[in-house]
């Protein structure tokens, strides 16, 4: 198996889970993910946000970890990566407000690379224009903007533990789909995956 570039694209109150899990899994399994955020470099650090689901009528927030930066965004060239993740959280309401960051999204869309986006992640891809005619899964909340964005909107399971294969696209609507989520992504990476 060739080891892979992944870039991910975070920010301050990125879902914990979200880049901390993926982050891992896919180092485990021999790639190299690089986090990066925008006007931060590697060694500098993002705060994370936990959110949990307590029987309120949204998700509930609490503080995360540090996570810590192993790229610099000013130095990135998407070009050198093989697929994209973005983790949801609150950082991309305000990350998809960079065109930088959106440059970066239509890169990996136009050149059909693997792209994992969950929760709010679909955010980044709705101000990209990158939708369009795509079948997509997030957070609830995020349904208006997928369909905004000119993408069908799937259902998540009842315990948000599904993802969705659309292409090149993999969505999830939330951390409790990480198994399926990074299973459907490394499949569309062309990493071998056994499940029992």
């Amino acid at each position: 198996m060739a080891k892979q570039r992944v870039l991910c694209l975070v920010g301050d109150f990125v879902e914990d889970y979200e880049i901390m899990v993926p982050f891992q899994m896919l180092t485990m399994v021999g790639h190299e993910p690089i986090a990066v955020c925008p006007g931060k470099q590697a060694g500098d650090s993002v705060r994370t946000a936990i959110h949990d689901f307590e029987g309120d009528q949204t998700y509930s927030e609490k503080p995360g970890h540090n996570f810590t930066l192993n790229g610099t965004f000013d130095e990135i060239s998407p070009e050198s990566f093989d697929a994209l993740l973005i983790p949801g959280g609150r950082a991309p309401e305000y990350l998809r407000l960079n065109e930088r960051v959106l440059e970066i999204v239509r890169h990996f869309a136009e050149a059909d690379k693997p792209i994992a986006a969950i929760c709010h992640g679909p955010q980044i891809l709705t101000a990209a224009g990158v939708l369009n005619g795509k079948t997509c899964q997030a957070y609830p909340a995020v349904q208006p903007e997928v369909t905004a964005g000119g993408a069908e909107y799937v259902q998540p399971s009842e315990g948000f533990d599904n993802a969705h294969v659309s292409g090149n696209l993999v969505t999830a609507a939330a951390w409790p789909a990480h198994p399926a989520w990074i299973r459907e992504f490394l499949r569309v990476m062309g990493t071998p995956v056994s499940v029992e």
